[in-house]
C-alpha cells in the first residue's frame, strides 16, 4: 500500500515542475491548463466531458469540489496537506495524459486505463498502485450478468477512479466515505479499500441472482425443457466470465496485506482489508461451486436427454413391430382367401372345353379343394406365428 504523504520532497519536485511549466505558454485546450484568461468559454469541452467529480478532502472531510481537472490540480497545490479524489467515466485520452502529467502517472498505466479490456491487477509503479478490478451486477429481467471494469490509481496524496462500464457505482462509495470522516482521513489506502469493499459486496447479489438460475433449471431440466441446455451453455460462460473477475481478487489482496508491515498501513485498515479479503474468497469458492453444479447439471441433462431419446427409438421400434404384426396377419388371411377364390374363379369362366363341368363329383372336389388350402395355410401361418 502507498504510504500517505510521507514523502514531501516528491510533493515538493512536482510543485517546481509546475512552477517550471507555468512559466510555458500552455497549449490551447489541454486538459491540464490552467484557467484561460479569456474565460471560461475558451476552454476545451472535452475537459469536462469524462470527469464525474473531483473533490479535495482534508482530515477527512471535503474542502472543495472544483469543476475541471485543471481547477483540481491547482486547488490541491494551494493545499498540499489534503488528498484529491478524481472519478472519471470513459475519460478522453487529452484527459489521461493530463493526471499522467500532474500525478508522474506510469505510461504503461495509462494506456491500460485507456483501452481496458484488462484482466484483475495490481501493479506498483514507484508511490503508485494501478489497480484494475471487474465489477459485476445481476440484471433481473434478462437474468444475465453485466460486467464492469473499474481502474484505480492510488498515489501518496491522491486517488483516480477511470470507470468502463455501469458498475460500480462508485457515487455510493464516496457518500460512505463522507459520512465516515475518521475513515476517510486514514488517506488513498482508506478509499482503495472502500472501493474494493463495494466491487466484492456487488458480488452477493450475482451470487444469489445465479443461485436461483441454476435452481431454475435444475427444474428444467428433469421438466425435460428442451431450452434448458441452451441456458446451462448461457450461465457457464457467465461463470468462466465471473470467475475471471473473482480469483484473481484473491491473490492481489493477499498482496496487499503482505505489505501491511512494510508500507505501515493503519492497523484498522488492515482489519478492513482481511475482511474484505475473506468475501473475495467466500464469493472465489461460490464461484467455483457454480461451475462445478453447471457442469453436472450439464452430464445430467446430456444422460436424460439421451434416455428421452432412446425411450423415443423404442416406442418407434415397438409401434413398428406392431404395425409389422399387422401387416403379417393381413397377408396370411389375404392369402386364406385369395385360394378359394382363385379356384372358384378358374371353374367361374365356364368355357366349353373344361371336363371339370361334367363331373358328377366336380362341385364336391372343388369345394373340398378350397377346403384343404385354406387349412393347409391357416396350419401354415399359425405355426409361423402370423395369425
Amino acid at each position: 500500500m502507498p504510504q500517505r504523504r510521507v514523502r514531501p520532497s516528491a510533493k515538493n519536485l512536482r510543485k517546481s515542475v509546475w512552477r517550471r511549466s507555468a512559466a510555458v505558454p500552455p497549449p490551447p485546450a489541454a486538459a491540464d491548463s490552467p484557467p484561460d484568461p479569456a474565460g471560461p468559454a475558451s476552454r476545451a469541452p472535452a475537459e469536462v466531458a469524462s470527469v464525474v467529480q473531483a473533490v479535495l478532502y482534508r482530515d477527512g472531510v471535503r474542502v472543495l469540489a472544483p469543476a475541471t481537472l485543471a481547477d483540481t490540480f491547482r486547488e490541491l497545490r494551494k493545499h498540499p496537506e489534503g488528498m484529491a479524489w478524481i472519478g472519471l467515466a470513459r475519460p478522453t485520452e487529452a484527459e489521461l495524459h493530463a493526471l499522467a502529467a500532474e500525478f508522474d502517472l506510469h505510461p504503461l498505466a495509462v494506456e491500460d486505463a485507456k483501452e481496458a479490456h484488462q484482466r484483475p491487477k495490481l501493479e506498483r509503479y514507484g508511490d503508485t498502485l494501478f489497480v484494475v478490478l471487474r465489477a459485476a451486477r445481476y440484471l433481473d429481467a434478462p437474468e444475465e450478468i453485466d460486467f464492469g471494469e473499474l481502474h484505480v490509481f492510488v498515489g501518496p496524496d491522491f486517488v483516480i477512479t477511470v470507470r468502463h462500464g455501469a458498475a460500480p457505482d462508485l457515487s455510493a462509495v464516496r457518500r460512505r466515505m463522507e459520512d465516515s470522516p475518521e475513515l476517510l482521513k486514514l488517506g488513498p489506502e482508506a478509499v482503495l479499500y472502500a472501493i474494493l469493499d463495494a466491487v466484492v459486496d456487488g458480488y452477493l447479489p450475482v451470487v444469489s441472482g445465479v443461485q436461483n438460475d441454476i435452481d431454475e433449471i435444475e427444474t428444467e431440466v428433469f421438466r425435460g425443457d428442451p431450452d434448458a441446455s441452451r441456458r446451462i451453455y448461457e450461465l457457464s460462460r457467465e461463470m468462466v466470465e465471473f470467475q475471471r473477475a473473482t480469483r484473481p481478487l484473491v491473490g492481489m489482496l493477499h498482496g496487499l496485506m503482505a505489505g501491511f508491515s512494510k508500507y505501515g498501513t493503519d492497523e484498522e485498515l488492515q482489519r478492513y482489508l482481511r475482511d474484505v479479503a475473506d468475501h473475495v474468497t467466500h464469493t472465489s469458492e461460490r464461484v467455483d461451486g457454480f461451475r462445478q453444479a453447471l457442469s453436472e447439471i450439464l452430464t445430467v441433462n446430456a444422460t436424460l436427454v439421451t434416455q428421452q431419446q432412446n425411450a423415443e427409438m423404442r416406442a418407434l421400434a415397438e409401434a413398428g413391430f406392431e404395425q409389422n404384426e399387422e401387416i403379417k396377419k393381413i397377408s396370411s388371411w389375404a392369402a386364406i382367401l385369395f385360394a378359394p377364390t382363385l379356384v372358384g374363379t378358374i371353374y367361374g369362366m365356364n368355357f366349353d372345353d373344361m371336363p371339370e363341368l361334367g363331373w358328377h363329383f366336380g362341385y364336391p372336389f372343388a369345394i373340398g379343394l378350397m377346403g384343404v388350402v385354406c387349412v393347409s395355410l391357416y396350419v401354415i401361418f399359425k405355426r409361423r406365428d402370423w395369425l
